[in-house]
């Protein structure tokens, strides 16, 4: 599809793509009203080090776990994309980068996530700021993901673009914003929808600290819905838990719903024919 909107003029974009009038309305209300939110418990979440988990919960405290988790999940899946791209560039560079890196990026993701977990959760005991250790850990679970669905839609630009590109005389980070970046975008969705994914399978052992601190209490645990989920079975409060897990499906429901099929819908726009 990308080939039907080549410009032939070097005094306008390389790549055009359509949006329609709902697209366009929809990405100045609701990614705006999702920015905000995020922001809101991020900031909480730099703001403070450990929430004590007061059982049972009000409704009000349980919207505040929500905050909390889906904030940690938002400033992971943040740096897994940072992350992720230049990593991604680095293996397609040439022949040698991919016969060194793909054998290691499989490597580092074939190692299980929690086995670097007790090692950061010590680190940050010391810097006192258990929350990076949650972050980091959920970060690492999403990063192979996009890593290796980018390196996939890097690999796939057919060399005709690329070739058109040169033509143009795109170089550099206009290349990479004109033609690059548009080109692997479904990728990216794609990448992310998994990564996210795995993010929420994460969070339930993530926030739940006491369990890889010697001699830790459930007063070491970050508050989230995660360690609600975890600490309300424990203690044998199956109202809390039933109502934690209930607030995760209905969050991952709506995330679903009025982010990921959305960009999946609209990213059909760049795939090629």
């Amino acid at each position: 599809m990308i080939k039907k909107h080549i410009v032939h003029s070097k005094h306008r974009q390389l790549v055009i793509y359509p949006v329609s009038f709902g697209q366009k309305l929809y990405s100045l209300l609701v990614y705006p009203l999702l920015s905000v939110v995020v922001l809101v418990g991020l900031i909480a979440l730099l703001s403070h080090g450990k929430f004590s988990l007061g059982l049972p919960l009000s409704s009000t405290a349980l919207g505040t776990a929500t905050l909390f988790t889906v904030s940690r999940l938002a400033l992971a899946y943040v740096l897994a994309i940072i992350v992720a791209l230049p990593l991604a560039l680095l293996t397609v560079s040439g022949t040698w980068a991919e016969k060194i890196f793909l054998p290691l990026f499989d490597i580092l993701e074939s190692v299980p996530t929690l086995a670097f977990f007790p090692i950061l959760i010590i680190f940050f005991v010391r810097a006192d700021y258990l929350n990076a250790a949650a972050i980091f850990i959920l970060f690492l679970a999403m990063l192979w993901n996009i890593v290796f669905t980018l390196i996939g839609g890097l690999k796939i630009i057919p060399v005709d673009i690329k070739y058109a590109a040169r033509v143009f005389g795109l170089r550099g980070f206009a290349h990479f914003r004109k033609v690059t970046l548009p080109a692997i975008f479904p990728q990216i969705v794609t990448g992310s929808i998994l990564a996210v994914a795995q993010g929420w399978n994460i969070i339930i052992v993530a926030e739940v600290l006491h369990t890889y601190i010697p001699g830790g209490t459930g007063a070491d645990d970050l508050f989230g819905l995660g360690s609600v989920l975890v600490n309300a079975s424990a203690s044998g409060q199956n109202g809390l838990f039933l109502a934690a897990l209930l607030t995760m499906i209905v969050v991952i429901a709506i995330l679903n719903f009025f982010v990921w099929q959305k960009l999946l819908h609209y990213a059909e726009r760049f795939r090629f024919e």
